[in-house]
């Protein structure tokens, strides 16, 4: 952006629930717990036939009515007495900020090339904090645009929803606020993902595994790291899956697992790890139909479990990709009923969260429908995060709703960023 975006925030105020809701404790599951971080996203609308006047009002009156039904979301994280996250519904309310723009909406740039720095004074956070307790689950803020153009930011811990949970919470929204009856209900019981009594651990569990660090890539991340996009269309995905299968190893494999596959070798390569060194690929698998009954249609919270692979990186190199796909595809396969309840009662008996020396991980929101979400000003004409999670994550893109293409969002330190995007050149 070429002049510096100067955002004038009013007084946070908190959003209630419209109508009295439950009290107490609520649950949440094993698989809530291990990703208890802020995801930071925007939503960037501009409608030809209505201006952004009333835009923060209605947001504002139909989250509180949507909050009648999902409460846990204007309540407080706790810990339990057994020492675990845990929501208590207090009806606090959400945190809302009204903002304005000192420029029009088109003046972001290119947002397929997101300048984080830019889109992170569009999405509200609580100056001070220094733990997610001191942090309710969800955060908004309305950015008005001199052009009728406003951006809606949100800041929800990622221990309240995933990917699909979080669009159904949005779409609903969307939905109350053109007063249209909900596409899906909430299903809030989280206990269906409860440990089992005794539990009982059946998998090894790599995810969790403490690597040796032989390649002192911690020294390497206290360099300047540098954020950039680099977008696969639809015929650079078809080139990657045609070359991981055509020494005849795989024989097919899907547009997730061959630019997986690539990207890990090219990260582990920019960074130059020691041929000895293990390194681990994480990502999540989508464990709504896969759990025995399936998971209930509406499921709000976190059905997603973490799958590993792991390597040397001299076999990682020096392999072909079709290696590496098959590495990915025995990780996805491996996800099971069995696997997803071991992997849940792994976290109650020992406590862990998964280690991520020389890891990598994966976080694809390709198939969530985020662009679909519509307040009455039209669909957003740009959805994206405005943070990552962590250095260790890649995130795989939408390129917009229409394209096939997929835009590849990371961060690597500056020496090592020189030497992925020559990799990236196919």
């Amino acid at each position: 952006m070429e002049n510096k975006l100067d955002v004038r925030l009013g007084e946070p105020t908190l959003m209630p629930p419209a109508e009295e809701t439950k009290k107490g404790l609520y649950f949440l599951s094993n698989l809530d717990q291990n990703i208890a971080n802020q995801v930071r996203t925007v939503y960037c609308y501009k409608s030809a036939c209505r201006g952004n006047e009333d835009a923060a009002q209605v947001i504002k009156d139909s989250l509180s009515k949507v909050l009648v039904h999902y409460y846990p979301m204007a309540g407080r994280l706790v810990i339990s007495s057994e020492g675990k996250l845990i929501v208590d519904c207090t009806e606090e309310g959400v945190v809302f900020v009204e903002a304005e723009a000192n420029c029009v909406i088109e003046d972001l740039g290119d947002l397929t090339k997101p300048d984080l720095e830019t889109l992170g004074k569009l999405v509200y956070d609580i100056p001070g904090t220094t733990n997610i307790l001191e942090i309710p689950p969800l955060l908004i803020q309305v950015t008005k645009f001199k052009c009728g153009g406003f951006v809606l930011g949100v800041n929800v811990n990622h221990c309240m929803d995933d990917g699909l949970s979080a669009m159904q919470f949005v779409n609903a929204w969307g939905e109350t606020a053109r007063g249209l009856d909900w596409t899906i209900s909430p299903v809030l019981d989280r206990t269906i993902l409860r440990a089992r009594n005794p539990p009982k651990i059946e998998f090894a569990h790599h995810e969790f595994d403490e690597i040796e660090d032989v390649s002192n890539t911690r020294k390497l991340f206290d360099e300047e790291i540098l954020y950039k996009s680099f977008c696969f269309d639809p015929d650079k995905l078809e080139q990657l899956k045609k070359k991981a299968t055509e020494d005849g190893v795989v024989k097919k494999c899907s547009t997730f697992e061959a630019l997986t596959a690539f990207v890990w070798r090219a990260r582990t390569e920019a960074l130059r790890m020691h041929p000895n060194q293990q390194t681990k690929l994480l990502f999540a698998v989508d464990g709504r139909s896969r759990f025995v009954p399936p998971i209930p249609k509406g499921y709000f919270g976190n059905a997603i479990v973490l799958s590993n692979a792991l390597c040397k990186v001299g076999e990682l190199l020096n392999n072909p990709l079709s290696f590496t796909v098959g590495l990915i595809g025995k990780a996805i396969d491996m996800v099971t009923d069995r696997y997803m309840r071991s992997a849940i009662d792994y976290v109650e008996v020992k406590r862990a969260r998964p280690s991520l020396t020389a890891t990598l991980v994966i976080t694809a929101w390709t198939r969530i429908p985020f662009h679909t979400t519509d307040f009455g000003w039209g669909k957003p004409f740009f959805f994206g995060p405005v943070s990552l999670p962590g250095k260790e994550v890649i995130l795989f893109l939408s390129h917009s709703e229409e394209s096939k293409s997929i835009n590849v969002l990371l961060g690597l330190p500056v020496s090592a960023m020189k030497k992925f995007e020559t990799l990236m050149e196919i």
